[in-house]
């Protein structure tokens, strides 16, 4: 039987990890699918758990891009490019996370899976109920809070990461808090202009509520209005 983990890089796949390794339960193998849209910070994470643990990550990745499928893909009606996801469809965790998983398991017998969601989200847990997939913060009761200051207790800290999002995957998630895109808007210039060109690409509006443009220029004046009262 071999014991694999679903390594995300954030914090309760993280804690999940290091408290397996404490508890000397079995890992034969970590996997993290790289959706080309990290952080910069979470690929120095992946780094810095690997010299920690003295373990590799396996880092697997889609044939296609997020920029592919986003503008380029032609759908089975003609369409092309899904355009960028909402909360109905949300096409890049099934294109670029669990479909690039499941391919790379493809043929594999014998295999449990260890999924990071903590015991405050274990409603989640139900997705794989035809998976041999188990869930050790559920099992445990760790929540997130607890698994974010487990890691901080450990030395990660993500280069401030979690104090300024709630989640840490894909930078340019159209689902993230409107505070936290202005956080890339100001401390990531070059990861907003990639999002601009990946916008003009896109059929779909990037959010229901403010286009891209319309959240630079809310940003602008933002900064503008602090510079007056400075």
């Amino acid at each position: 039987m071999k014991h694999i983990v679903s390594f995300s890089g954030g914090k309760d796949s993280t804690a999940m990890l290091l408290m397996m390794l404490e508890k000397k339960m079995q890992v034969d193998e970590i996997i993290f699918c790289d959706t080309g849209m990290e952080f910069p910070e979470m690929y120095s994470h992946i780094k810095k758990v690997e010299k920690k643990i003295n373990r590799m990550v396996t880092v697997i990745k889609s044939d296609k891009t997020f920029d592919y499928y986003l503008g380029a893909h032609i759908k089975k009606n003609g369409q092309i490019g899904y355009g960028w996801p909402d909360f109905k469809n949300r096409w890049c965790t099934q294109a670029l996370k669990k479909q690039v998983f499941s391919k790379y398991l493809r043929g594999k017998k014998d295999i449990i899976e260890y999924h990071g969601i903590a015991f405050d989200e274990k409603h989640r847990a139900n997705n794989n109920k035809e998976k041999s997939v188990r869930y050790p913060l559920v099992e445990w009761e760790i929540i997130e809070r607890e698994a974010l200051n487990y890691c901080y207790s450990k030395g990660f800290d993500w280069s401030g990461l979690y104090e300024q999002f709630m989640r840490v995957s894909c930078y340019c998630c159209p689902l993230s808090r409107i505070s936290e895109l202005e956080v890339v808007y100001n401390k990531y210039p070059k990861l907003w202009q990639k999002m601009k060109e990946m916008d003009s690409k896109s059929f779909r509006q990037f959010r229901s509520d403010y286009s891209l443009q319309e959240l630079e220029d809310r940003f602008e004046c933002n900064l503008k209005q602090i510079a007056l009262f400075a």
